[in-house]
């Protein structure tokens, strides 16, 4: 079995963060979030992974992201030229899939689990597809399941106006080679995109058995800042490991369970776990709350954060409370008068902010 991990597109919901990087590589708990994707199909056992790439973020991920040897995989990028849709991905990578069953992984979705369940169970039954579902509150905003009581797949609907269910499918899809056939078949949707939801369709059509699971743990489409701080705080909460690699002085403070990277210097301050702070970081006369990640090279000084996430290069001076805030590369936030407010702000890269 192979794998695709689509890690294209523009990032629009990201925006200012992804004028100046790819979105797939925006920090969760200071490592990117395609990181945990790739993290999650090498567990899984599957060791020939292809990256789709678009023209505008393609160097940026294949800079980040290497041969693959990190992780002891092989990885081939497969450049899409226009955003054509995921099942139009699938076509893109259809020579590197070749008669292959594989994952189609969205490279900025998070889930609460590992997908090697998934994997063993599409080997043991051999469905034609295999698809991630999840209830949601608002069913129309999604790709949406009608499904029998074992799971067996009726139908498949884009954003319906009338929803059959509030099963949602989540970015993470398993297929047979079937789904070239199925993709061949289809015609551009109205937005002009090959919709894999209409490929699945077309699989149901053809009388092809397509099976689902739907998730019970959590799911997280990291497209949005609040989506952003959701995931840094799950992935704090459930899987940070405290480890105090810098050096803290005896007037700071240190509670709960708190990463502190090599280099990194804390003084005369108060940190309150989960948090996670990178290497090379200075942080003074300040107060680091809990479900804050900061990266590497950054410079916190008489300033209160919490609940925030702020990358790498990135400086803080005399900011009384920053709170729920998605803080970009190489900003500068410092105060310029004595006005006392809590900040909430979303910020790009190579930003100056004075407040």
């Amino acid at each position: 079995m192979k794998a695709i991990i689509l890690s294209g597109g523009k990032g629009t919901r990201l925006r200012p963060l992804t004028y100046s990087g790819a979105k797939q590589l925006v920090p969760v708990a200071n490592k990117p979030i395609l990181f945990y994707c790739i993290e999650n199909i090498v567990q899984a056992g599957i060791q020939d992974v292809g990256i789709i790439i678009s023209p505008e973020t393609g160097q940026e991920i294949m800079t980040a992201v290497g041969d693959g040897s990190r992780w002891g995989i092989t990885i081939e990028y497969i450049l899409q030229d226009v955003p054509g849709g995921l099942a139009h991905a699938i076509k893109t990578a259809r020579n590197f899939l070749a008669a292959s069953s594989f994952v189609m992984y969205l490279g900025d979705n998070l889930i609460g689990t590992r997908i090697d369940t998934f994997v063993r169970e599409f080997n043991q039954n051999s469905p034609e597809a295999l698809i991630l579902l999840k209830e949601v509150e608002n069913p129309k905003q999604f790709g949406v399941a009608d499904v029998t009581k074992e799971g067996k797949v009726l139908r498949l609907i884009e954003k319906p106006e009338v929803p059959p269910s509030n099963l949602a499918l989540v970015g993470i899809y398993i297929f047979s080679p079937k789904i070239h056939e199925a993709i061949d078949k289809i015609r551009p949707s109205k937005r002009g995109e090959l919709e894999i939801t209409d490929a699945i369709q077309e699989l149901i059509t053809m009388g092809c058995n397509v099976e689902s699971f739907i998730l019970d743990m959590w799911w997280l489409d990291t497209g949005k800042k609040d989506d952003m701080l959701t995931a840094n705080v799950i992935v704090l909460d459930e899987l940070l490991k405290a480890g105090i690699d810098g050096i803290v002085d005896d007037k700071s403070n240190i509670l709960g369970r708190v990463s502190i990277g090599k280099g990194s210097v804390v003084r005369e301050s108060k940190i309150r776990g989960p948090v996670v702070i990178g290497e090379n970081t200075i942080v003074e006369n300040s107060f680091i709350g809990p479900y804050t990640s900061i990266g590497s090279g950054v410079n916190i000084i008489k300033s209160s954060v919490e609940h925030s996430v702020i990358m790498d290069g990135s400086e803080l001076r005399e900011i009384e409370r920053l709170e729920e805030s998605l803080i970009g590369r190489n900003v500068r936030i410092f105060r310029n008068n004595k006005m006392h407010k809590a900040l909430r702000l979303m910020i790009g890269d190579d930003s100056v902010v004075e407040v």
